[in-house]
């Protein structure tokens, strides 16, 4: 009887273990609304990798899975365009970064609005939806604390259709 309680306490702490781990590692998140259609749909589950960060610094061309400034119970999914120190700019339908415009094949439409030359400050990140025109992000004036990114975007796990890792959009200058 002894040996199958030691068992039955082995099974619960391993289980146990696993799923503090896995807290503290991933996160399953939820993509709501079409800011970033179209490689991300209303609906779809993703699997965000909380323990990247921990390694290295969010790079240009992440999608990542945050809290906005302003609202720290909701969860936002956007792409990182400029990184602390950068300069960047919207005009003519052109997001341009340290004065290059980006290569972006991965958006729904070009922006139609502008965004003046702005530096991004320390432990700050700019951010767009793949959907310019059709979200709410650091066009509207404000920028990510470093804080405030819980991790990066790894998996699509819903719908089927959907099943894969994310792509890597590396952005460069």
């Amino acid at each position: 009887m002894k040996t199958f309680l030691r068992q039955i306490l082995g099974t619960f702490i391993l289980a146990g273990a696993i799923f503090f781990l896995l807290q503290f590692t991933l996160q399953s998140s939820i993509v709501v609304g079409s800011s970033m259609e179209p490689n991300f749909q209303q609906g779809q589950r993703l699997i965000i990798n909380k323990l990247t960060y921990k390694f290295h610094e969010p790079e240009r061309g992440d999608v990542i899975v945050f809290h906005p400034p302003d609202n720290y119970q909701v969860d936002y999914i956007k792409r990182i365009i400029a990184l602390p120190g950068d300069i960047v700019e919207i005009e003519k339908e052109t997001v341009y970064v340290n004065g290059s415009p980006l290569s972006e094949p991965y958006i729904k439409d070009f922006p139609n609005y502008t965004f003046d030359q702005n530096e991004i400050p320390e432990n700050q990140y700019f951010v767009l939806g793949d959907n310019r025109n059709n979200s709410n992000d650091s066009h509207n004036g404000w920028t990510l604390p470093r804080q405030n990114i819980i991790g990066k975007a790894w998996l699509s796990i819903w719908p089927p259709t959907y099943w894969g890792v994310i792509p890597d959009y590396s952005l460069q200058e």
